[in-house]
């Protein structure tokens, strides 16, 4: 466990960023990167630095998810009428572990996609345990009765540092989460500012 929380605090401080709003976060008190030269004075970046850095941020957000399908997501953003930016956005939080962690159903978006794929939550009332599974709206996610009482899943919905977001109907009596529809890019409550468009700037080049 030890592992993955050292890798999620050095993501923060390679990017300079709270990325996860959290209160534990190195950055509230570091703000320059790990390691021996991360306190040497910044550059300006350049345009290639500015795209990369808005590509790194997005994807480690969803719990730094691999290379690979970033880009498949991307792809899949173009392919898609209207704007690419907000359909990548729209992508992404319509994946099963980012629907549970909006639920508040777990702490972090690393918890959400362990929490998917030991197989605790329901997918329309039957186990899912495929954290890229897409959502559409009129779905539901149903925490499994197993863990329904579990520290980690009540401890989550009392976190203060975050809200559910308009998008998702959630019941937490029920431990149920409802897409309604697809986000949009000023629906998403991101702790920092993300900025999609250059991401695709940066795959489109």
């Amino acid at each position: 466990m030890s592992k993955r929380l050292d890798a999620k605090h050095k993501i923060d401080r390679r990017l300079g960023v709270n990325l996860w709003g959290r209160p534990k976060s190195p950055v509230n008190r570091r703000e320059y990167g790990p390691g021996q030269h991360g306190q040497r004075r910044k550059g300006k970046l350049s345009d290639f630095g500015t795209q990369l850095r808005a590509k790194q941020k997005l994807r480690g957000y969803y719990a730094n998810i691999s290379e690979r399908q970033f880009r498949k997501y991307y792809a899949e953003a173009t392919r898609l009428r209207g704007d690419s930016g907000e359909n990548l956005i729209g992508l992404l939080e319509r994946r099963l572990d980012a629907i549970v962690y909006r639920a508040k159903f777990v702490p972090t978006m690393f918890a959400a996609r362990q929490f998917v794929n030991h197989g605790h939550v329901k997918l329309n009332g039957k186990r899912a345990s495929i954290a890229s599974i897409q959502l559409k709206p009129g779905d539901v996610v149903e925490v499994s009765d197993a863990q329904k009482q579990s520290v980690t899943v009540l401890g989550a919905v009392q976190l203060a540092e975050r809200d559910v977001p308009d998008y998702l109907d959630v019941d937490h009596s029920k431990m149920t989460a409802k897409l309604t529809r697809v986000p949009g890019l000023a629906e998403v409550p991101y702790p920092t500012q993300m900025e999609p468009n250059l991401v695709v700037e940066f795959y489109s080049r």
